[in-house]
């Protein structure tokens, strides 16, 4: 299982930051925790569970708060502030702080960064984008597609034409999210969110033709970055003496990073066509999540005929 920090220099690249400090030196600086703190309470001057690892943020409120004191009094709580080891503060609202503050923040090491979003906006933005970012991950080995906005987790083993499957899809106006190694984040105890290694990023492979590049051949409407995983659909070879659900009134599910996700087996067998089946799956998972369950309708209508003979 894979959990890093984000690299400083990602994370002001990603969120569109101008840097007021310059002079600080962030080559290796890294961001840890999927958080935020505004220090209006630090400023303040209440220290007490500090999160000083997290991405300080002042927003209008602390920046008018502060200067409602002298200037050898913003100075002492400059100093309180900036001694702690952040990792860099940002200043919203096209907020600029006053050269004593940034002096400081050079002398203490700390990168002071602006934006021109509102406080509550860039808050929301940068701890949902790290968050992902920062979520524990697992590499598998499979096909992400996004079907009629569910996201379908294709599994089996190589060969079994997972990447066949995820073509026809595409050919049908469905997105690509990576084929063959797929990277899944564990968000939330109820979201595992799929994206691709930057280096297979769009492309797929096809025995026998080699590497696709499906954003070049089919347009960006082809491909999305990340997907929730919703289903999971396994492949495997027809055994006749396998006995495969034909009802589904129960639900089975397999699990990654402690997270329980639907899954069907599908055997493979020729003749049958994988897109329009996985389209089907896909299809019938969101009734379900809608309230509505084919296989209990049918089961419901059988009962009622029973009862209905019997009297």
């Amino acid at each position: 299982m894979a959990q890093h920090g984000i690299k400083l220099s990602e994370l002001v690249e990603k969120m569109d930051l101008k840097s007021l400090t310059p002079e600080v030196d962030v080559e290796d600086r890294e961001v840890n925790v999927p958080d935020v703190n505004r220090p209006a309470l630090q400023l303040a001057g209440f220290y007490d569970r500090f999160d000083s690892n997290r991405v300080q943020i002042i927003g209008s409120v602390e920046d008018r708060y502060v200067h409602t004191h002298t200037p050898e009094q913003r100075l002492e709580m400059y100093e309180k502030l900036l001694s702690h080891p952040i990792p860099c503060i940002v200043f919203c609202r096209g907020i600029m702080p006053e050269q004593p503050f940034l002096e400081k923040a050079v002398q203490h090491g700390v990168p002071i960064y602006n934006t021109v979003k509102h406080t509550s906006e860039f808050t929301a933005e940068i701890i949902r984008w790290m968050n992902v970012r920062l979520a524990p991950c697992i590499s598998i080995h499979g096909v992400l597609v996004d079907v009629y906005g569910v996201g379908v987790l294709i599994m089996g083993e190589s060969g079994i034409g997972k990447s066949e499957a995820a073509l026809e899809l595409i050919k049908r106006g469905h997105r690509l999210v990576t084929d063959d190694v797929v990277e899944i984040r564990k968000v939330s105890d109820e979201t595992l969110v799929g994206s691709a290694p930057n280096i297979t990023k769009h492309f797929i492979e096809l025995r026998g033709i080699g590497i696709v590049d499906v954003r070049s051949m089919f347009g960006v409407q082809s491909v999305r970055e990340t997907q929730n995983i919703d289903l999971v659909i396994t492949l495997e070879d027809w055994s006749r003496d396998k006995e495969y659900d034909r009802l589904g009134l129960e639900e089975q599910y397999t699990e990654f990073l402690g997270n329980k996700v639907v899954c069907y087996r599908i055997p493979i067998r020729p003749g049958r066509n994988l897109a329009i089946i996985v389209e089907s799956a896909a299809v019938n998972h969101r009734q379900k999540q809608m309230g509505y369950n084919a296989a209990q309708e049918l089961y419901k209508r059988v009962q009622e005929n029973i009862a209905k003979n019997r009297g």
